[in-house]
Formats: C-alpha cells, sequence, structure tokens
C-alpha cells in the first residue's frame, strides 16, 4: 500500500493536476515511513559489518593484527632513531667536512704513485715487437690471386634483338628496370632483358662480344619467352644490330 499511494496518479482536473490535501498528506507520511525503513536496514546492515571486523581484530584472522603490529613498532623505532640523529645533526656535518678535509690532505692522490714507475725502460722483446709493427705498417700486401673463369652451367641458342631506353619500346619509366636499375644513370652498355633466366643471372655471348659479361637486369614482352633483348644507349645501335641467333653461356 505504500508503492500504491507513493506511485498513484492525482486527479486530473481539466488540463492541470491539482492534488487533494489528504493526497499529499498520505503522499508525506508514505515517504517518511520508506525513508525510515532504509535507515534501520542500513544501520543493521553497518552494525553486522563493525561486528565482524571487531570478530575478525579480535581472533586475528588471516593474521591482520600481528602484521599491523609488527610494522607499527618498527615505525617507532625509526622514529625514535631518527630524532636522535637530529638532534646531533650539525655535529655530525661537521665531522663530515672535517673528514673530506683531511682525506685529501693527507692521503697522497693515485696519479702521485707510479711516479717510480715512470723511467722503467722497455725491455728488449718488447722494443722488437714495436719496430716490427712499425715496419709492417709500411710494407706492401701485395695483390690477391686472381680467379679463373668458371665453365658455363648451361648454353642455350636462342634470338637476340636490341632496345632502348624508350617509351615506344619500354614503359611509361623507359630508364628503369624491372629490377629497379636505372639503366640512363648507369649508361653501361652490360644489361639483357630475358623472360627465362633470374634477375641478376651473369651471361655471356662469345660469338658476338667474347668474353664481356652481360646481367640479367630487365624483362621482355610475355609473348617472348626464350629470347633475350640487349639494352644499348643509341637507337641507330640497336638498328644495326637486329636480330641475330646465338649460343649464349649462362652463369
Amino acid at each position: 500500500m505504500v508503492f500504491y499511494d507513493i506511485f498513484m496518479p492525482l486527479p486530473k482536473r481539466g488540463f492541470f493536476y491539482f492534488p487533494c490535501p489528504a493526497q499529499l498528506n498520505m503522499r508525506m507520511v508514505s515517504l517518511g515511513m520508506w525513508n525510515n525503513t532504509i535507515k534501520k536496514y542500513l544501520l543493521n546492515i553497518n552494525s553486522r559489518i563493525q561486528e565482524k571486523l571487531n570478530n575478525y581484530w579480535s581472533n586475528d584472522s588471516f593474521y591482520v593484527r600481528s602484521i599491523l603490529e609488527y610494522f607499527y613498532q618498527r615505525w617507532v623505532r625509526f622514529e625514535r632513531t631518527t630524532t636522535k640523529i637530529r638532534d646531533f645533526s650539525f655535529d655530525i656535518s661537521v665531522v663530515a667536512f672535517v673528514f673530506v678535509v683531511a682525506s685529501y690532505v693527507l692521503v697522497p692522490s693515485v696519479a702521485n704513485a707510479d711516479i717510480e714507475n715512470e723511467n722503467i725502460l722497455p725491455d728488449r722483446k718488447t722494443v722488437q715487437l714495436v719496430i716490427s709493427a712499425m715496419q709492417n705498417e709500411t710494407k706492401p700486401y701485395g695483390s690477391l690471386p686472381k680467379a679463373k673463369n668458371s665453365k658455363a652451367r648451361r648454353n642455350y641458342y636462342i634470338p637476340i634483338t636490341a632496345y632502348n631506353s624508350l617509351p615506344e619500346q619500354t614503359d611509361d619509366t623507359p630508364c628503369i628496370t624491372a629490377s629497379g636499375l636505372d639503366v640512363c644513370k648507369r649508361n653501361i652498355e652490360n644489361v639483357v632483358a630475358a623472360n627465362f633466366l633470374p634477375i641478376g643471372t651473369r651471361v655471356r655471348i662469345p660469338e658476338l662480344y667474347g668474353d664481356r659479361v652481360f646481367y640479367v637486369e630487365d624483362r621482355m614482352n610475355r609473348r617472348y619467352y626464350h629470347r633475350m633483348d640487349i639494352w644499348m644507349k643509341h637507337k641507330t645501335d640497336a638498328r644495326a644490330f637486329g636480330l641475330r641467333y646465338a649460343n649464349i653461356e649462362v652463369f
């Protein structure tokens, strides 16, 4: 009935609500009863919590009281010790200052301890080692032996053409190869394009260029597989080269 009285809708008169004094009085009484009930409930919970905490403290549950007493005693001892030091702080600072000054005056420095050893000359073996090391710095190191030319791993007889760094022959970046090399900036005619060999492979064309070594740095159109394209600087040289068949050596 208490909750019903509190949340019961008020009678409607026209467009506004006009509660009567009796209903307002009942609502105030109901709210007061509800507040008293909550206060009693909270007080009961508070008393139970305090009772449990007192039981835990008296029974020393989980050794809480023992631990707190131990740390409290340690803190009291620490405070007593610090108070004694504070009383003699000026005397301690004076003694420390005198000790530092006396250590600088009475104790010799480490740099002066090795004066007697400064005049000792090195022995004969040490002198010879130093002289030989100085002589080795002026001697020439010589040259490493040159490696012989290795044999070709594979041989191919394929058609060979030539190309230039022009958009109509390559793409929008004619100077950049498939490996990212800028042939225009490098300006050395030792780059070839081939689809059947890995990037970076070394090849030679003995019938046309002798022992000159070329590097696979570019790719051709997909329809040309067993074929090779040699990069040249000038378009006239590429046209003069034309289409040739030759044996290539792959290393």
